[in-house]
């Protein structure tokens, strides 16, 4: 179960609700960017951290194009080489050219700046227009380790039969991570379709601001709400989690 965050309050969050490993960014309202040095810095000197491993997204703009200019690719770059010296355990990185196709020469630089830690594939690709199955075999010949997908759909739940035919595709060359709307009404059907290993989601809700009587402050709290990960959404999903495991193994063995 990985659980992407944007803040501290909720890193901890997902921590407690028992998240296996975080996405690490800024600004998920944006589809989540590069996380701040600070932020990461902090969370690592923090003991309940030890017991997950943290990704760190490489992305230093918004915009769904993913066409990186060269000196983009240098921000990425330099941001990668700073993550990896400071402790992080992977990283999550995706472009394309102009044609909806992968970039081969700027994974090619983040895999290699990147090396020995793994380095996730996010859903650039299901924006992409090239057809899926040829770009999941070109991620993985590149050294990707997984990839984040809702299978060219705007949620995972919709696009999982597109995901499941990946999963049985990829096998052991590629980790296919459904993720995108993952919620706990959805979850164990996702899982069911696809059996996937892995899944991603944010587990969000709304947070409320209960220390202001302002009017001016609540109608900007409306303009631009902000998203906080709810443990216990954290530990529903991952109670359905443990439960589909269960029944996996069941299938396969008895």
């Amino acid at each position: 179960m990985e659980i992407c965050v944007d803040s501290i309050e909720s890193a901890i969050n997902a921590v407690h609700g028992g998240a296996h490993r975080l996405e690490l960014c800024s600004a998920l309202c944006e589809g989540g960017l590069t996380p701040s040095m600070g932020l990461f810095k902090t969370l690592k000197i923090l003991k309940m951290m030890d017991t997950v491993d943290i990704f760190i997204m490489l992305r230093p703009r918004c915009g769904y194009d993913f066409q990186f200019s060269d000196l983009e690719i240098k921000v990425i770059l330099k941001d990668c080489l700073l993550f990896k010296n400071a402790g992080a355990d992977g990283f999550v990185f995706g472009a394309l050219t102009s044609t909806g196709d992968i970039d081969i020469d700027a994974c090619a630089s983040v895999i290699s700046t990147a090396q020995p830690l793994p380095v996730t594939f996010h859903r650039a690709f299901d924006v992409a227009t090239q057809d899926p199955i040829e770009m999941a075999h070109k991620i993985a010949d590149l050294g990707f380790k997984r990839l984040l997908t809702s299978g060219r759909s705007p949620e995972a739940s919709d696009g999982k039969h597109l995901i499941k035919v990946l999963i049985e595709t990829m096998k052991d060359r590629l980790i296919i991570m459904p993720g995108a709307g993952i919620q706990v009404d959805n979850l164990k059907d996702i899982l069911v379709t696809t059996l996937a290993r892995e899944f991603h989601g944010s587990a969000k809700v709304l947070k409320k601001y209960t220390n202001s009587n302002d009017p001016k402050l609540q109608s900007a709290y409306k303009k631009t709400p902000i998203y906080v990960t709810d443990q216990d959404i954290v530990k529903k999903l991952l109670r359905i989690y443990k439960n589909y495991l269960k029944l996996e193994y069941k299938i396969r063995y008895t």
